[in-house]
């Protein structure tokens, strides 16, 4: 293991093995979203959706290609490696593998911003998308100062976002039966969380906000380490613990926030991808770039199956990952419990 400093001041741990698990999961990612892009209707072979992507492809290729199918990959490679980061910031924070936005309302919260502006604006796309990310971060104020209490600790963030997840589950219900029946398709489709119809209009801001925050994450990386230890550990090593942890979860629902605004609520990838790069790696710590890389692999990999594995029908990428992570969360809890820490 040796610590690695960039031109910026930036540091960090690299290890052996999590750099070739880094390393397998991009390669992977990148290979699945070649894959995707060739998958549909017009089936377009790998070679020739890289000859395209180069800048050697046929114009029917390279309009099929970059206009219509590489914006919904790169969407969900972005979403994946957000929820992925947010997954892995959250369960650091808490000191808790179940401590997931999806577990502990956030998801839930962008979802009733979203569904608010559906029933009673009746808004497009880019009001729908803006009502979710108002409405994960409003989520993750109210969180936040629910759980102060001389400062915010793991189990007490947990416990609050539990019980704010199942009042905004109700929350959901209401709109859905206070929304007409064209309101409540439209409410029901954004629900079960899907790439469909993704453009460059979603890549672009996502990008923007993941360049951003990423750095600020990996900066943050070794108190963020630190705090795993206890708060008082991590005080007594020199940490600004609530700074830290204040910095860390406001970017977390940032990242979960503009995933959920870009994709819909994608169920079970922020709680597994941490969890999943973590045993890859065998490395402590949150695991950052593992997780993301781990998320976008998943995502992708998830669209792709939800597109191919069930015949002539296509399933919502939420979906298969909500299918798919259910099983992984009993199997997380059976884990837990027989090991005594639930």
């Amino acid at each position: 293991m040796k610590a690695i400093r960039t031109p910026g001041g930036l540091s960090f741990r690299a290890e052996p093995r999590a750099m070739a698990v880094v390393g397998g999961l991009a390669a992977v990612a990148l290979a699945a979203g070649v894959v995707l892009i060739g998958t549909g209707d017009f089936t377009i072979a790998p070679g020739d959706v890289v000859s395209s992507l180069l800048g050697s492809g046929t114009p029917a290729q390279d309009f099929i290609i970059n206009e219509l199918r590489l914006p919904r990959v790169l969407v969900a490679l972005l979403v994946g490696a957000s929820l992925g980061i947010s997954g892995a910031l959250f369960q650091s924070i808490s000191r808790n593998p179940l401590g997931s936005p999806d577990v502990i309302g956030f998801g839930q919260g962008s979802s009733v911003g979203a569904l608010t502006v559906i029933v009673f604006f009746h808004g497009g796309a880019v009001a729908v998308s803006l009502g979710a990310l108002i409405g994960g971060l409003a989520t993750g104020l109210a969180v936040y100062l629910l759980a102060w209490k001389k400062g915010v600790h793991g189990y007490r963030l947990v416990l609050v976002g539990i019980g704010a997840a199942a009042m905004l589950t109700a929350g959901i219900h209401y709109l859905l039966t206070k929304s007409t029946l064209v309101d409540a398709t439209r409410a029901m489709v954004w629900l079960t969380g899907s790439l469909d119809g993704r453009d460059w209009a979603q890549v672009w801001p996502l990008l923007a906000l993941f360049a951003v925050l990423l750095p600020v994450v990996l900066a943050y990386g070794r108190p963020l380490r630190m705090l795993e230890m206890g708060d008082d550990a991590a005080y007594a090593l020199g940490v600004p613990v609530q700074r830290t942890r204040t910095v860390l979860m406001l970017a977390a629902v940032l990242l979960n926030a503009s995933a959920t605004a870009a994709a819909g609520p994608i169920s079970f990838v922020a709680l597994t991808a941490p969890q999943l790069a973590r045993r890859l790696t065998r490395a402590t710590g949150p695991n950052v770039i593992a997780s993301a890389c781990m998320g976008a692999t998943l995502l992708v990999v998830a669209d792709w199956g939800a597109q191919r594995l069930f015949g002539e029908s296509t399933l919502p990428v939420g979906v298969l990952t909500g299918m798919v992570g259910g099983v992984y969360l009993l199997w997380l809890l059976v884990t837990e419990r027989r090991a005594g820490r639930i």
